[in-house]
């Protein structure tokens, strides 16, 4: 599927996004992993959700719906509930399903096989299946237990200490629920903060979970309790939303009931610094989550130059950030955030490739981009590579490009965004 995209006069609204694809992922997980019923409230019907949804009825967990609300019931049953697969698991092109639950396989008493597609085969799992093998849990697959297709024998963990070299929710999250069935005390540090939805879902689901500064950790053996959990709108999903209303003269939009975690807000922060009209307001909490509602207007951006510990809190909205700097004024540089490319895609090659076919100025760098503001942009025939945050950056680029922009291979958006094309239709003001 091609998404063409034509630049509007104005976009104008008020709209809402799809579910947090990171807290769809662990409700999901922990809905599973507790004993009785988990309601689920504007969960994310997309790709990557999906793909862990059937994973976990493969081994016997039990779903109902969306009903006519969206709500999605997990009957949990506990981890003795949860049986050997008589497939092979697949994670489609879901790094979050694999590794999160490579954790939840390393506690259960049987054997497991769990793939994905050719993208998700080629990403590293070695920093995930090494400590789960130190924890004992038996692992096996190519390069060493690095891709997958990977095959776990899980049972009898073993707690311990693990310092994490690089800050990474998916890791941390593995080993914290694999601490959740191991004996003792489990104990992740990083080197800096990463986002904490699982932290936070494991104690709304009743466990007994501590953290200081950069430390967390959890006593194993502990019992979950079903929850009813409603899933705030996904900040990176609209993050695209949030530049688009910013690069496009006259525009004017609000999001309402964005997830504004303080682990994953660090979009707004650099939007902030680059100078735009950026309102938040309606402060409360869905689950234990901060939310908000985000209103941005357009304003003229500069670049700015980002990197260290902001870069968790950001590395997913990356991409469109390269777009905002492309249509500001100066350079955007970004530094620290080689995890760019293991992504779906090498996203600081892609970044460059795509965003260089409008004619921007932009170089990749070893651990990020530089990108030189003040070009005009022209409309490009754009590939996705297979990356919904590809996609969709450089559909917001044509929104502020002259003429026409086609996004080649459009339908991984859904992975993310189902509904993104009907969204920016909507906004339009022609």
């Amino acid at each position: 599927m091609n998404l063409e995209i034509t630049p509007p006069r104005a976009l104008k609204g008020i709209t809402r996004v799809p579910g947090d694809k990171s807290i769809s992922h662990r409700a999901a997980m922990l809905g599973a992993l507790a004993e009785g019923e988990t309601q689920i409230e504007n969960f994310l019907m997309g790709a990557d959700c999906l793909a862990t949804v059937k994973c976990l009825e493969s081994m016997g967990v039990t779903f109902t719906g969306p009903d006519e609300n969206g709500r999605l019931t997990v009957h949990g049953r506990g981890p003795a509930g949860l049986k050997e697969p008589e497939n092979v698991l697949d994670a489609g092109n879901s790094g979050t399903t694999m590794r999160l639950m490579l954790g939840i396989l390393a506690g259960l008493p049987f054997f497991t096989v769990i793939t994905g597609d050719a993208s998700l085969r080629r990403r590293p799992m070695k920093r995930v299946t090494a400590p789960l093998s130190q924890m004992g849990a038996r692992i096996w697959g190519r390069q060493e237990a690095n891709l997958a297709p990977l095959a776990v024998q899980g049972g009898e963990l073993q707690g311990g200490n693990f310092s994490l070299p690089v800050a990474s929710a998916q890791v941390k999250s593995a080993l914290l629920l694999a601490g959740l069935s191991a004996r003792g005390e489990t104990r992740v540090t990083e080197p800096a903060p990463s986002r904490d939805h699982t932290e936070r879902m494991l104690q709304y689901f009743g466990a007994e979970i501590s953290q200081k500064e950069r430390t967390v950790w959890i006593k194993g053996g502990q019992v979950l309790g079903g929850r009813r959990v409603v899933v705030p709108g996904d900040i990176s999903s609209a993050a695209f939303l949030l530049v688009a209303a910013a690069v496009v003269p006259g525009s004017d939009v609000t999001v309402r009931e964005v997830g504004v975690n303080p682990t994953r807000d660090g979009i707004l922060e650099v939007l902030r610094a680059m100078g735009a009209d950026l309102e938040i307001s309606n402060y409360h909490q869905l689950g234990g989550e901060p939310v908000a509602d985000v209103r941005v207007r357009y304003s003229r951006l500069r670049g700015v130059t980002i990197g260290g510990e902001l870069i968790p809190r950001l590395i997913d909205e990356i991409p469109i950030l390269a777009v905002a700097g492309a249509l500001g004024e100066g350079e955007l540089v970004v530094r620290d955030a080689g995890e760019l490319k293991v992504k779906e895609s090498n996203r600081i090659a892609t970044v460059v490739e795509e965003l260089r076919k409008f004619g921007a100025e932009v170089e990749a760098l070893d651990d990020g981009l530089r990108v030189q503001g003040g070009r005009p942009l022209t409309g490009a025939l754009c590939a996705s590579h297979g990356d919904h945050r590809i996609a969709m950056a450089m559909a917001v680029a044509g929104l502020a490009a002259r003429g026409r922009t086609v996004i080649q291979d459009a339908g991984c958006v859904d992975v993310s965004f189902p509904g993104f094309a009907g969204i920016l239709s909507s906004l339009r003001v022609d």
